[in-house]
């Protein structure tokens, strides 16, 4: 491989989230870097694994990406953290939600730091009207997270904004 694994991620996030955007207009692939610089500045985490499941989170769930894709650019590892972040969509929402906690509990811690990432991204980048249905998905992952011996430190990060954020 030529490029670092995380830039060989970023470009291929960039590529495949091209035409999609956020909520306010902005590219949607903002938030994949947003969650790769979470998972690293905030919460202190260099592995280019992590971070290449970081910037590729979103992939299969919201792009025309299979996880055999990933697979073959990046390896089983950072497949296995985007697939462990990839919800169900054939199923009824309540049903998804409990299948994809499941799915985030019994996966690679790894890709639960992802998550705690996402959720603090989606956190700091919501509208005041859209913070309940966040602090709802911070509780679970916080739940979920909540025996991981290495996750901590972000879990505190996580409380900590969501402290701030409530008290604005």
């Amino acid at each position: 491989m030529s490029k670092k694994l995380w830039q060989q991620a970023a470009a291929f996030a960039a590529d495949k989230h091209r035409n999609q955007t956020r909520y306010d207009k902005r590219p949607y692939v903002s938030h994949c870097f947003r969650v790769a610089m979470t998972a690293n500045l905030v919460f202190g985490f260099d592995d280019p694994e992590v971070l290449a499941g970081a910037l590729l989170h979103d992939t299969i769930e919201d792009c025309d990406v299979d996880y055999d894709e990933l697979l073959g650019a990046f390896g089983r590892n950072v497949a296995d953290y985007v697939a462990v972040m990839t919800k169900d969509m054939r199923l009824e929402e309540t049903i998804r939600e409990v299948s994809y906690d499941k799915q985030l509990a019994d996966g690679p811690w790894q890709g639960r730091l992802i998550k705690l990432a996402d959720v603090y991204d989606n956190f700091t980048d919501s509208l005041p009207k859209m913070r309940a249905k966040y602090i709802e998905r911070a509780n679970r992952i916080l739940v979920i997270t909540e025996h991981d011996a290495q996750l901590q430190d972000a879990r505190e990060k996580l409380m900590e904004l969501m402290h701030e954020m409530a008290t604005c």
